[in-house]
């Protein structure tokens, strides 16, 4: 078998899971669903939603109606933008399909009170031939908008369909809308819309394709470890599929955002609607489904930060994932210049339930915590507790797979917060370090193991305080007797704040044994020797902890999956008496 018939025999038997019922239905119930959720709509059987309307509304002459639609799988567009101030009504294909001309006609007839109906085309095809038809069909007055915001498809030939309409076309709905609410003419309405059509470029980036529920396949392909660069919002290739090069450092999102900015900027100015500095513009950081709320924020974050460095000013600022392809992972960013007029159109009241709050002038910086215990540094090396720290440093990615494994997965990170960047050799007393290890963990790292070692560290500190014993200069019996105490008052006042107990799948199941060893040393010829003696019982009931399942803590809503692996925290706070690697437990 050749490696293409192998790769064709994977794809052809690798599935997906969808929520639906029987494949055929899937459209028909997705929309029922959509419009039960919708609080401003309703299903008209003719094939379009429509904003409910009072008898008084019905009757009611003399506005502009707008509507838009499209193939489904792109949601919230077009029928979240429903509502008092954007759409009137949306007209839904099916899956990435355009819808027919019998549907637009149908909404263009329902949405006419008078003075005309808007249609807010995106520039495919079958879209543009299907409203086409229909403006061409119904007797009242039709004005139509152009959305070609794709840098990806902006190619000079007359062969071209030209510029794909993408997220600039929820932009475009708000002005149109808005205009239509205030009372504008048909030309009026259409002259904003377009206007804004215009002035906006979009490009896009996707990091993995999304998979259609009708039959379980994915909308493109993908291959892992490749990024296409100008995606369609149907998974259509862009200007480049990328893959990653061994070697090479994989693309930060610094790098991708500037290039989609740097893509979209030169199409404005090529076109002369021209962006540079002291420029106002709008920004729509949109998600394409697959992408988590935070990339958004991260992103949105990036490119505020970027397009001030360049002087240009975001006037308002949307993100959130408006224009998608189903759950494809990737983001799209669009411009578009504004002035004062367009701005107010946007800011316009609307009850359109997906549209967006803007953010007014954002502007970004940094939400770093202030943390001013700085790492104390007062003489001679501290070979033990720096012997710890290298340890940690060299397994946050283990720890946090093996956490992931489990079922949670931040145990690592949340490590890799607390002491990642504490350098080594530690120049500090026992005392000073595993205090300064106690705020680490309580104020950088959170979660279950943020108050737990920090509980623990907080008690080995006070333990060496009171004594007054240093590993770098005490003798082995009084650093025995100083650890044990620590060990004991750490395992007592964690089990204290969670209740957990030797048994019960913790890091307990390791300190423990540790504190018991410890204790039962009444002699050793160095500290080295010390730490030994504790280290073996400590791995043991590490060790323990596969197979064993979790009692406390967030593994024990896990159940089974959890009992597979080892626990981290057992395995990392073994590390303070000697070395293991991962894998030995």
């Amino acid at each position: 078998m050749t490696k293409a018939q192998d790769s064709a025999k994977k794809k052809k038997t690798e599935t997906f899971k969808s929520f639906r019922n029987d494949a055929a239905d899937f459209i028909e119930e997705a929309i029922g669903g959509l419009v039960a959720a919708h609080p401003d709509a309703e299903w008209h059987s003719e094939g379009f939603i429509g904003r409910k309307r009072t008898q008084e509304e019905s009757n009611q002459r003399g506005k502009v109606g707008v509507i838009s639609g499209g193939g489904s799988g792109h949601e919230p567009m077009h029928a979240g933008f429903i509502g008092e101030g954007m759409l009137d009504a949306a007209c839904p294909g099916l899956v990435f399909t355009s819808p027919n001309a019998v549907q637009v006609i149908a909404a263009t007839e329902w949405a006419d009170r008078g003075k005309g109906v808007v249609h807010v085309v995106k520039n495919y095809t079958g879209d543009v031939m299907n409203f086409t038809v229909a403006a061409n069909t119904v007797e009242g007055e039709v004005g139509q908008i152009i959305v070609a915001d794709d840098v990806a498809t902006e190619i000079d030939n007359d062969h071209s369909p030209g510029r794909r309409g993408t997220g600039a076309t929820i932009i475009v709905e708000k002005i149109a809308g808005a205009s239509a609410a205030r009372g504008d003419e048909l030309k009026d309405v259409v002259k904003w819309g377009q206007k804004a059509a215009d002035q906006s470029r979009s490009m896009a980036v996707a990091l993995q394709a999304g998979h259609l529920p009708t039959s379980d396949r994915q909308t493109f392909d993908l291959e892992e470890k490749e990024i296409e660069i100008g995606v369609g919002i149907h998974g259509e290739p862009g200007v480049e599929r990328r893959k990653q090069k061994p070697g090479v450092k994989k693309p930060t999102a610094a790098n991708l955002v500037e290039e989609l900015l740097d893509g979209i900027i030169t199409s404005l100015n090529k076109a002369d609607v021209t962006v540079k500095e002291n420029t106002d513009v709008v920004l729509l950081v949109n998600g394409l489904g697959g992408t988590s709320e935070l990339e958004l924020d991260l992103v949105f974050g990036e490119a505020c930060k970027q397009l001030e460095e360049k002087g240009i000013k975001v006037k308002r600022g949307y993100r959130g994932s408006l224009v998608t392809s189903l759950n494809m992972a990737g983001v799209s960013l669009t411009l578009t210049k504004v002035n004062r007029e367009m701005l107010e159109l946007l800011d316009a009241e609307t009850s359109a339930p997906a549209w967006p709050a803007a953010a007014v002038n954002p502007k970004f910086a940094l939400a770093a915590m202030e943390d001013d215990f700085e790492q104390p540094v007062n003489g001679k090396k501290n070979k033990w507790l720096s012997a710890f720290v290298d340890r940690l440093s060299g397994a946050f990615d283990d720890l946090t797979e093996l956490d992931r494994i489990a079922g949670d997965g931040d145990f690592g990170q949340n490590m890799e917060a607390a002491f990642g960047d504490i350098t080594t050799p530690l120049k500090c007393s026992d005392e000073q370090a595993l205090e300064f290890f106690a705020h680490r963990m309580l104020v950088r790292a959170g979660g279950t193991s943020g108050a737990v070692l920090g509980t623990f560290f907080r008690e080995m500190s006070d333990a060496f305080a009171e004594t007054g014993v240093d590993s770098r200069d005490a003798g082995a019996g009084a650093f025995a007797k100083t650890l044990a105490t620590g060990l004991n008052n750490g395992v007592e006042a964690i089990t204290e704040l969670g209740g957990a107990k030797e048994g019960d799948n913790t890091l307990i199941d390791a300190l423990a044994p540790a504190a018991k060893a410890a204790s039962d040393i009444t002699s050793a010829e160095s500290i080295d020797e010390v730490l030994e003696r504790v280290f073996e019982p400590a791995v043991k009931g590490a060790k323990s902890t596969r197979g064993m399942a979790a009692k406390k803590g967030r593994a024990s809503y896990l159940g089974e999956s959890a009992s597979d692996v080892p626990d981290p925290g057992a395995i990392a706070v073994t590390w303070l008496f000697g070395e293991a690697a991962v894998d030995e437990f």
